[in-house]
């Protein structure tokens, strides 16, 4: 009896050889052919681009769907390297791709793999085309064509999907001012993709920068490539050790952003979030819709009360975001896990970009971080909020489907002495 799959908040995940195997992968990327076919997209070509981060078989399973979205006739553009999935985003929209798929399992742990599938506008594929997607499954033969072959007939064409991507993240930035600003910033990267990204991108400018855990590293280093607190225990020692201006966070495939003080404090996801839509407002004059997760801290809806700025709160899942980014006339959309999506860009969190404005941010300024969210506080006339999250294990074998109700997914909490708010 074939796997059943579902697709979660962002594609598809499982673990490596158990779920996420070859022959699943044919499935899903057969359907996806299918569901594009099916459902062509005026202003875009029978192309598609295919990208992948660094976990064990990532390459070889992104090859497989390359070989498949081939042999159903799609011209392919295969990343030449491992990849942020924002840059594979950006290909998408770019080449006027009719979407792509991205191999990652994003922050899961290093067992686990998965398949992202990504819109035309690029983004993450909405639910709508996540239910077709599913609905596809194994209604037809998988079709595919070797890589060789493909290679030979440019079916399939290998490229470096970074360097297009960081272009356009410093089109968005004030990057003359990040490049005289002389920060001294450290990056952890989790042994992710987001590793180097900065030292590339700030090469030859006036700021230092230091990645901690670049290395190639499968496992991770027996952490899960997350951006949250228990991962940042190592890093956080050495800060305190080797201080810095801010201390940057990436995951596995760098599309959510962290971070910690420069002193290897915790810098949370809400007050980075928070931080950034202050630098929108205040700094660089703009205004638009507000986009938030509803797991996204409560001060955002001080902050746009005070700013007058309308305030839309979506479902747990960037795919909720990514519709609202694609109407327009929004300022920033983000969720409690460090994904933030911008205007101008791509409908997609991008942690890259995110760093950047947060470097911005600081140049902007010329204070040190702590000043910064200390005045941030006060700016809304409230005791300081507290956020925190307490995940809970849940055995999918309680529930039939393997689906987990959402209440059970993690809760998250923020505390402003003597009351406690619920987001």
């Amino acid at each position: 009896m074939a796997t059943k799959i579902k697709f979660g908040t962002d594609g598809w995940r499982a673990v490596i050889a158990e779920d996420f195997t070859f022959a699943n992968v044919d499935r899903v990327t057969q359907a996806t052919a299918d569901y594009w076919k099916q459902n062509p997209v005026a202003g875009t070509e029978k192309r598609a681009v295919v990208g992948y981060d660094r976990r064990f078989l990532s390459d070889r399973f992104a090859r497989r769907v390359a070989e498949v979205l081939a042999g159903n006739g799609f011209v392919v553009t295969l990343a030449d390297s491992p990849a942020p999935t924002p840059a594979v985003s950006f290909a998408i929209k770019a080449q006027k791709a009719v979407g792509g798929v991205m191999i990652t399992a994003s922050h899961n742990p290093p067992e686990f793999n998965g398949f992202k599938l990504k819109a035309w506008y690029g983004g993450s594929a909405d639910p709508a085309i996540c239910a077709a997607t599913e609905e596809l499954l194994d209604t037809s033969v998988v079709k595919w064509t070797s890589f060789d072959h493909a290679l030979r007939a440019k079916q399939i064409i290998v490229k470096d999907l970074r360097s297009p991507h960081y272009a356009a993240c410093k089109k968005l930035v004030n990057f003359d001012l990040i490049a005289k600003s002389k920060l001294k910033f450290a990056h952890e990267a989790l042994y992710g993709v987001g590793a180097g990204c900065f030292e590339e991108l700030l090469a030859g400018t006036s700021c230092q920068v230091t990645t901690l855990n670049a290395e190639h590293n499968p496992l991770f280093g027996g952490l899960n490539p997350e951006p949250i607190a228990k991962n940042y225990v190592k890093s956080a020692a050495w800060l305190a050790k080797n201080p810095h201006d801010l201390c940057l966070v990436t995951d596995g495939d760098a599309d959510r952003v962290g971070g910690m003080m420069g002193d290897g404090g915790l810098l949370t996801t809400h007050q980075i979030i928070c931080l950034l839509l202050r630098h929108y407002v205040v700094n660089r004059k703009q205004t638009g819709r507000v986009i938030k997760a509803l797991t996204t801290s409560t001060m955002v809806d001080r902050m746009c009360a005070k700013y007058g700025m309308p305030l839309i709160e979506t479902g747990v899942g960037f795919k909720f975001i990514a519709s609202e980014l694609v109407k327009g006339d929004v300022l920033l959309g983000f969720e409690e896990s460090g994904g933030i999506g911008f205007p101008g860009h791509i409908p997609e969190r991008d942690g890259i970009l995110a760093g950047l404005m947060l470097l911005e941010l600081l140049a902007v300024e010329k204070k040190p971080l702590a000043k910064l969210i200390a005045e941030l506080e006060r700016g809304v006339r409230s005791a300081p909020l507290r956020p925190a999250r307490h995940d809970v294990s849940i055995r999918k074998a309680d529930f039939a489907d393997g689906i987990l109700p959402a209440e059970s997914a993690g809760q998250a909490a923020e505390v402003a002495a003597p009351r406690r708010e619920d987001v």
